[in-house]
């Protein structure tokens, strides 16, 4: 017996849509119903999904802030630094869940200013989140804002750097190297400033095997 295709959702179908005519046609000379046309909806349909033609190809952030802004909210003072890892890596899995859609997205964004300024507000977005929850966790000292703002920086930047890896196929475990990632940005701005050898080991709560995230801690020590 012959099974029923499977019908690709609405959301997605506009996805490859716009991703197709931007390489075809280019991000400047392609309409919205161009892409909804491509999709094989109406404009209306569209719009119903999308606020504008760029926004079909890039993630749903303001759900994936609000994950963040979730699991941030769940940890307590003691659990802060686990909170922040959790994240993170929350926002990376998303790209990766998404696959060649993620990398065909950088590869536009890549080309086309627009697109970059728009990927660097949402990166801001995130960054302020981050900077918000660990002030809060760090304290309201002077001092303890400058170092809130610079993790909140140091965070973004070391998810950005392991996606852009992933994306560029240059990271086979991308978790892993966030993981690895993560705790240097910790090591960076929970160490006691006045120890100059040793190492500090940081334990986070995890679900996953024990060997997996070993291999992670080992990386970080060794790098």
């Amino acid at each position: 017996m012959t099974g029923t295709p499977a019908v690709t959702p609405v959301r997605e179908r506009l996805v490859d849509a716009a991703l197709d005519l931007f390489d075809e046609r280019g991000y400047e000379q392609t309409t919205a119903d161009d892409i909804a046309d491509r999709a094989g909806v109406g404009r209306t349909t569209l719009f119903r999904h999308y606020r504008s033609k760029e926004d079909v190809i890039f993630p749903d952030h303001d759900r994936l802030i609000a994950a963040v802004r979730e699991r941030l909210a769940t940890s307590s003072a003691g659990t802060a630094i686990a909170a922040v890892t959790d994240a993170v890596r929350l926002v990376l899995l998303s790209y990766v869940e998404e696959g060649a859609r993620a990398r065909r997205r950088y590869r536009i964004t890549s080309r086309v200013a627009a697109l970059r300024d728009r990927e660097i507000a949402s990166v801001a977005r995130y960054q302020r989140l981050f900077r918000e929850f660990i002030a809060d966790w760090m304290g309201s000292a002077p001092a303890d804002a400058l170092r809130a703002e610079l993790m909140a920086a140091a965070v973004v930047s070391a998810h950005n750097h392991v996606l852009r890896r992933w994306l560029r196929r240059e990271a086979a475990e991308p978790a892993a190297e966030l993981d690895a990632a993560m705790a240097r940005v910790v090591q960076l701005f929970t160490a006691d400033p006045h120890t100059t050898d040793g190492s500090m080991v940081i334990v986070l709560r995890d679900t996953r095997d024990p060997e997996y995230v070993a291999a992670a801690v080992r990386q970080a020590l060794q790098s």
